[in-house]
């Protein structure tokens, strides 16, 4: 039996994600008296995951929200922890730290009855440069290691 390494949003694992997508933007400038232009530095990293919540782990639901930020009163009591450190989405084989989940939908269907189906929208809120260098650390060791888990 092969081991389901899940998608951690936060601390709620996701062991069924059926599409993980992740895009960069980059600035680019002109350099100055030439027709070429150079990419700078990253703009943008939003990351895209569907998964689905099968039987018990449809329970799941509520905790996605709390991460999402859905209720006002869990806003005002968990932002001062929000400006020092985002949403971790750790993947076996990538890291990425200072997330926030823009958008969260929830679709339930007739068939099959057991399951709900989540899409989760993020995009990457930096706080510091400590944490912005130790997150780019760690995507490159689990870039390295990912192969070799099973």
């Amino acid at each position: 039996m092969d081991l389901n390494v899940p998608v951690l949003v936060g601390v709620v694992p996701l062991l069924c994600v059926t599409n993980f997508v992740i895009e960069e933007g980059y600035r680019t400038v002109a350099i100055a008296g030439s027709r070429f232009t150079q990419l700078v530095t990253p703009t943008t990293k939003t990351i895209t995951i569907d998964a689905m919540l099968v039987r018990e782990w449809r329970a799941l639901r509520p905790a996605l929200e709390a991460l999402a930020l859905t209720t006002r009163g869990l806003a005002s009591a968990t932002a001062p922890l929000m400006a020092l450190a985002g949403i971790p989405v750790i993947t076996k084989t990538s890291v990425h730290l200072d997330m926030q989940i823009t958008s969260l939908i929830f679709t339930q269907k007739s068939d099959p009855r057991d399951t709900l189906a989540v899409n989760i929208k993020l995009a990457h809120v930096p706080r510091t440069m400590e944490a912005t260098a130790f997150g780019l650390g760690a995507d490159v060791v689990m870039a390295v290691a990912g192969p070799f888990i099973p």
